[in-house]
Parts: structure tokens; sequence; C-alpha cells
């Protein structure tokens, strides 16, 4: 049986669960303080912040990206099917991209996830994560004209295609690491409690964050030093497993440290980290473990080799966490390397910095930042590194300092 929420989903259409590259590109770097801020004058210290509304009017936003070095625009997914542009500030009323016909939506199903290739600006790269008619998981690459608004279509490359058992639990974020490979987030592929036990197996992309180099074959080929190449029977696309429904994830810039926000079974959300010192391989858990608690079984599970989450809240104080991006902007210098992070349902906004591999502080931002938000889905960042909110009324909010 569903937990309640999931019943909720389902049943709601408009709704959805937040749930080596090649030498010719260049890893994102953060912006340097003592540059040019393009966002304004770098305030000092750690200011009280607010949010400011960017764009209203969008139909079921899931993400927000930039296309590496384009200061002037953002591209946000939406659910139904289409990605859309904020020129300056101004939703541009062309999509950039509409596969609306070639995808199911609603639920957890639709336009999931994007990510720009590094090298954009020369290629006009760029991979997106749907569901198609039938609910089956794609990753695919499109092509477009950089500079301009819009994209081709018809220029469609698939590179993965994943069986869905269920309806839910389809992950959908996509990213590329300072390493310059692509990275995919997949849930275990629903249903209640893992019940057919994917997120423990090495035989299923199903419960993963794979890694891919999609500069080196076609569609894609292997990296070298994945952790499970030498793994009898394991998929050797594997970075990391034991996830849930790893809605959001990201790379702190400034460290290649990810960041996974997994969604829960009906107890404890959790924030997992990959530390880029691991080299991948990590285990977190579930269905063993949710959060930092024995699941399967409830009590003297086994812990050796699970990496245990570095934040965990319980269903008293939300159900669904959504990831989250790690502060690396030039106007608010003082919050460089902080994670925000906010629950899809209670509308919380939270925070914390990782130091040592730990959690510190942890810091409540709901009165200050969580005014306006509905069901927030995701957060972003620019090419400046500030960061955003992105609401599923169809909202963008930056995070600004208070006036």
């Amino acid at each position: 049986m569903l937990r309640a929420r999931d019943r909720l989903l389902l049943a709601a259409a408009a709704l959805v669960l937040p749930g080596c590259g090649d030498s010719s590109t260049s890893p994102t770097t953060p912006p340097s303080p003592s540059a040019t801020c393009g966002a304004g004058t770098p305030v000092p210290g750690t200011p009280a912040l607010a949010t400011a509304l960017v764009v209203r009017g969008l139909s079921g936003p899931l993400d927000l990206q930039v296309a590496p070095g384009d200061r002037s625009r953002l591209f946000v997914v939406e659910q139904p099917g289409r990605i859309r542009v904020i020129r300056d500030g101004v939703l541009v009323a062309t999509p950039f991209l509409d596969i609306s016909g070639r995808i199911s939506s609603g639920g957890e199903r639709g336009l999931l996830g994007l990510a720009f290739h590094p090298g954009y600006a020369q290629n006009g790269r760029f991979f997106v994560n749907y569901t198609d008619g039938s609910g089956h998981t794609h990753i695919a690459e499109f092509r477009g004209s950089p500079g301009t608004d819009a994209a081709d279509a018809g220029s469609e490359r698939l590179v993965l295609f994943v069986t869905q058992p269920f309806s839910n639990h389809n992950g959908g974020g996509l990213a590329f690491g300072r390493d310059g490979m692509l990275y995919i987030g997949l849930g275990d592929g629903g249903g209640a409690n893992d019940p057919l036990r994917n997120g423990q197996s090495l035989l299923t992309f199903l419960g993963k964050i794979l890694r891919l180099d999609v500069d080196r074959a076609s569609p894609y080929a292997v990296p070298a030093d994945n952790p499970f190449l030498s793994t009898p029977a394991a998929l050797r696309e594997i970075w990391a497993y034991g996830l849930r429904n790893p809605w959001r994830f990201a790379f702190d810039r400034a460290t290649g440290d990810l960041f996974i926000a997994d969604v829960g079974q009906n107890q404890w959300e959790e924030i997992d980290v990959g530390l880029a010192s691991r080299r991948g391989g990590e285990n977190y858990g579930w269905n063993i473990t949710e959060g930092n608690h024995c699941f399967q079984p409830a009590v003297g599970c086994p812990l050796a080799g699970i990496t245990l989450p570095v934040v965990e809240y319980s269903h008293g104080e939300g159900c669904s966490v959504t990831g989250g991006v790690v502060y690396r902007g030039c106007r608010l210098p003082g919050y460089a390397g902080t994670y925000f992070y906010a629950d899809y349902c209670t509308g919380f906004v939270r925070s914390f910095r990782l130091e040592g591999g730990r959690a510190v502080d942890p810091r409540d931002w709901t009165a200050a930042l969580g005014r306006g938000l509905d069901r927030p889905t995701s957060f972003g960042v620019d090419a400046d590194g500030e960061a955003y909110i992105v609401d599923q009324d169809g909202e963008v909010y930056r995070i600004v300092p208070a006036s």
C-alpha cells in the first residue's frame, strides 16, 4: 500500500513528488568574490535574507538550470513537457523545447530534469530526463543553437532507456560534475517499501546515481574510474546505490561534493553527501535503512558499509525533502558553502553547512524565505552562483539580501 502522500500524488495529475570528460571542455568554477559580481554589489557578513519574485505563470515547474557562462537566461523545466526561458527577468512566451507529445505527465511522471553540457556554448548539447507515454525513463540528448531561445525538438538522441515497474519514484535529476561526466538520479522504481529490492541490487539502474561519459562514445562510455567496474555482475554505470527517490541532487562546485536529497518512505527524510574524496561507491542504505534508522528489518539491521545521511528529519516536520543547492554566489560571500533545502509538503526552508563531512550550523529560514511558497519542487543557481527556489504553483524566487 502506498504511503498517504503517494496516494495523493497519484490521484492529482497536476502534482509531482519532489522527489574523464572531453578535454575541450572545462569544469564549472564558482565566481570569485573579488571579481565583478553580476548579481549586484556583494553584501559582507551574513545579512538577513529574503526572496524576490522573478517570474510567475509557469506550468508545473520542476527544475531550474543555466547554460554555462550564460548570464542573461535561466531555463525552467515544466512537468507537462516544455522548457521555458527567463531572459533578463522576463518569461519568454515561446518554449525553448516542447516535447509534450512524447511524454506521460502527472503524478510523478513528466519532463523531470535538465542538464547543459559544459561545452554548450560551443556544441549546443543538452540532456533531459523524461517519462514516455508508457511511463518509462528516457535520458535523451538534444541540440540547441547557443545564444538563441529555441532548440531543435527533432534532434533527440536516446542516451539511456530504463523500464519503470511502477508509476512513482522515477527520480529525475541530471547534472554534470566537475569531471565532465553526466550524473543521473533514478528512484527505486516505485511501490511501497521497495518491493523489488532494487535499492540494494547492483543488477538494476533503479535506486541509483549513475555516471556516464557522453563525450567519448555514442551514446555513452563507462568512465574507467567508476567504482563497480571490477565487481562481478554489477552494472558498470552505477556510481552510488541504496536510494529510494533521489528527486534532486547537486554538486558543490567549489569542492565537488555531491548532495543528494532522498525522499523517504513514511517516517524519515534524508540528505546524503558523497564526498568528492571518496570517488563514489557509496551505499546509502535503502531499503535496509530509512534515514539513520533500521527499516528492513526494523531492528538490528546490518549497518556495515552503509553511508548514513548527514541530515534527517521526521514526518512530524514534513513529508518529502526537496533539494537543494550549495550557495557559491558572489552577492552573499558570508553564506559560501551553505546548502539550502526545503520540504515539498510543509514548505519549510532550511540550511546547513558541511564541515569535515558533518552538517553544522543548521538554520530554519521558513519565515524569511518560505513566504509565498506553496509546494517547493526544486532549487537552482545562475551563472553567478546565486540561488533560486522553484514553486510548483508556477513561480520562481531568487534568494537575496533583505532590504
